[in-house]
């Protein structure tokens, strides 16, 4: 129980002044009798407290209810706690991390270097304390500490993982360590009497709210480039069912224009604004409540959708939980926080800089205030320079500026990969080899990225000298089309990039330019593609003047057609060793099962396309159909005469011990399974889905536990023999059910099949 003169002073302190609502419970107003003026209705705050350094220290440090941050402490640290197994990777760090394994990394400094094995679980297992710690308010220093210090090692160990939201957890963490939120349902308030339900400074919400501020403006501000506003970025996500109702009313291609890009656009621009606003907070809930609910079921993007949902309390009055518990029967009050009115602490200021050492309970700012409204100010302005401050990182700047992770450039680029080639070449006899994309590596990421290619290649210089290859050089042909625009090369094939220049600080001088030049061909190559039937595929290049392309036509690919829409080109069929000049308009067919290289003359780029057919994939969905419709004519009775024992399978769905079964009854069989498990699913229960979500989790979280248990006994007794390790880790891969721990619904990085 709190002292009775603390009470009271509380009690005083949390008095509002006659005209004026404590609009976000700023703390202790001083009285005044006069109507509170537009801008303390609207912001909060009069223009004199902004007035002078000492005014703003003091409106920082402002007395306020601890209520709200307390309540966001606590699912800030749930929600990593439930996400450490799950997206930092703790259910399959062993696939990761395994000592001993040849594989290529991609810190952001070359000297991280993961810890071994069982240390990494350990360091996994004290950034799991805490986060619990964090979500129960017990010894929160530390807690934050044990969290954010493993958070930003394993972040900044693997730039494949990056992304904006996990920079997003950091930078949260971060924050909480250096506020006071364990004054609110804490077990820290339960030990300590003077942090129990005490006054936390504004900038501790300041702070909080800027930063998500940011987050949905700067994602805004991004989303205004042209790509995203002409509907390129995200243009298949319309199709997603959640957007059913929308094209009720419009085509998919305006539910495309209006609702994915125009209404993101839109919402990340205000949601800021309207979030801060009391008039239009309500509207905001909804709509970012909407939105967020939308990404959860859109992307595998884990706990970010819940986290921002979490934020959005902080935009409110401090003291909402107190009114919300008081809604509760009284005999349910005493298993929630205190409704109290908040007691005096230490880390505010009461009363004006003028008046400090005056009045009972009154303090002036100190240099932990000082030092409070500092940070907040230096912090909110780094956060807004940072996403760009590019002009200074350029060496990472690959088409899209700079480091992803702190950009809020959220899904305003989608990529599609259509050919990558690795050549490698010894540098002591001049032999040549290719080495399949993504040898040694767990990523797909370096694809894209100049930082990690020079990585890539350098590793692979030191692991092809254990396979007798001096002097390695490395080469690398990567063809990307972004938002929808031409196939074209992202770095010059002819450089070695093991031994190539690159910088943080520098252009990267093998990277090639974007052709934005050909972005208007969009809407021409989108008409091509409707104008062809559903059998005929077709892949747009464009290439730069004196470089070619080698490609192959496989044999199942029939009437395989090149045709050149711009410039000039010289195609070679390399068996025939026979050139053919190709102008703007002129096509030719291209034989199958050779090798052929497509060489640019013209001095600007050339533009062209494959136009093909998968003859193999069109005779087998014709057999298909077929044994389709002759299992349907058995089963309705039209079909008298019996099946031959090598048909019987498309019945009975089962292969059963047919020997060398037919490979077309196979394709047959195993995908009438896939299509009835789909139909299966789809028709589930509510409690049924439910049920196989709690299986999946359920075999993560466990896995998760056994192995670090495995690790942490490791650490403490030795490992034990090689037969009893096997036997636990084959009890920790153990699954309640078939295909439990698949990853349904994840939405992938989009890549067509090579020609």
């Amino acid at each position: 129980m709190e002292p009775q003169r603390g009470r009271a002073a509380a009690a005083l302190l949390a008095e509002s002044s006659p005209g004026r609502r404590q609009r976000d419970g700023d703390g202790a107003p001083e009285p005044t009798q006069q109507r509170s003026s537009w801008a303390q209705r609207l912001l909060g705050f009069e223009w004199a407290d902004v007035s002078s350094w000492p005014r703003f220290v003091c409106l920082l440090n402002r007395p306020t209810d601890p209520a709200s941050l307390g309540v966001f402490r606590f699912l800030f640290g749930l929600l990593m706690a439930l996400d450490i197994p799950q997206e930092r990777g703790l259910s399959y760090l062993d696939h990761k991390y395994l000592d001993g394994l040849e594989v290529c990394r991609f810190p952001l400094v070359n000297f991280l270097e993961p810890l071994p094995l069982d240390w990494m679980y350990l360091l996994y297992a004290v950034m799991l304390l805490g986060a619990l710690g964090i979500m129960l308010g017990c010894c929160y220093r530390l807690s934050c500490l044990l969290f954010m210090l493993p958070y930003w090692y394993v972040f900044l160990l693997d730039k494949t993982a990056w992304n904006n939201h996990s920079y997003l957890y950091g930078l949260l963490g971060f924050q909480l360590t250096l506020m006071d939120a364990n004054r609110y349902w804490s077990i820290d308030g339960l030990r300590d009497p003077r942090k129990r339900n005490a006054h936390v400074p504004l900038w501790n919400y300041t702070v909080l709210r800027m930063q998500i501020f940011i987050v949905y403006f700067i994602a805004g501000i991004k989303k205004l480039d042209a790509d995203w506003v002409e509907g390129y970025s995200m243009g298949s996500l319309s199709r997603h069912w959640l957007f059913d109702p929308f094209k009720l009313v419009l085509s998919e291609e305006m539910t495309n224009l209006l609702v994915v890009h125009g209404g993101g656009l839109v919402l990340d621009l205000t949601a800021g604004y309207l979030l801060f606003f009391d008039a239009t907070r309500p509207a905001a809930l909804v709509f970012v409540s909407y939105f967020h609910c939308m990404n959860s079921q859109l992307f595998s993007i884990g706990m970010f959708s819940y986290t921002m949902l979490a934020t959005s309390p902080l935009f409110c009055s401090p003291d909402w939980p107190r009114r919300l518990g008081a809604r509760f029967p009284a005999c349910l009050r005493r298993l929630l926080p205190s409704l109290e009115p908040p007691q005096p602490s230490e880390a505010c200021v009461y009363g004006g800089p003028e008046r400090k050492g005056r009045g009972r309970g009154e303090r002036g700012p100190g240099l932990r205030q000082k030092l409070g409204a500092l940070f907040t100010v230096l912090y909110v302005l780094e956060q807004f320079f940072l996403p760009y401050s590019h002009f200074i990182t350029q060496g990472y700047n690959n088409w899209t500026n700079g480091l992803y992770g702190y950009s809020w450039d959220m899904m305003v680029h989608s990529r599609s990969h259509q050919h990558v080639k690795i050549t490698y070449r010894d540098g002591a006899t001049g032999e040549l080899g290719y080495l399949n994309p993504g040898v040694f590596t767990q990523s797909r990421r370096w694809k894209d990225h100049a930082d990690m290619l020079k990585q890539y290649a350098t590793c692979l210089s030191h692991l092809l000298l254990n396979y007798n290859v001096s002097q390695p050089e490395i080469y690398f042909d990567v063809w990307v089309s972004i938002n929808d625009r031409f196939q074209q090369r992202l770095f010059d094939p002819q450089v070695d990039i093991v031994r190539a220049e690159w910088s943080p600080f520098r252009h990267t001088p093998w990277l090639k330019p974007l052709l934005v030049d050909l972005s208007p061909w969009r809407t021409k190559l989108q008409d091509i593609e409707s104008s062809l039937d559903n059998q005929t595929e077709v892949v747009f290049i464009a290439d730069f003047p004196g470089l070619h392309l080698e490609n192959f036509v496989s044999e199942d690919l029939g009437n395989t057609s090149l045709q050149l829409l711009k410039g000039e080109v010289v195609v070679e069929i390399v068996k025939e060793q026979r050139n053919y000049t190709l102008q703007e308009g002129d096509r030719m067919q291209l034989p199958p099962g050779e090798y052929h290289k497509v060489h640019t003359v013209s001095p600007e780029p050339s533009c062209y396309m494959y136009v093909y057919v998968n003859t193999t994939d069109v005779a087998l969905e014709r057999n298909l159909t077929e044994l389709q419709e002759l299992r349907d004519k058995v089963q309705n009775g039209s079909e008298t005469e019996p099946l031959p024992p090598e048909l019987q399978p498309i019945l009975d769905g089962a292969l059963g011990d047919t020997p060398q079964p037919d490979p077309v009854v196979q394709a047959f069989v195993r995908r009438q399974q896939r299509l009835e498990e789909l139909q299966r699913r789809r028709n589930a229960t509510l409690g049924a889905r439910l049920q196989r979500f709690a299986a999946r989790k359920c075999f993560l979280f466990r896995r998760s536990f056994l192995m670090t248990w495995i690790s942490l006994r490791n650490l403490v007794l030795g490992r034990p023999s090689l037969e009893q390790l096997a036997r636990e880790v084959a009890y920790a891969n153990m699954q309640p059910e078939a295909g439990v721990a698949g990853t349904e619904g994840v939405q992938k990085e989009p890549e067509r099949a090579e020609l």
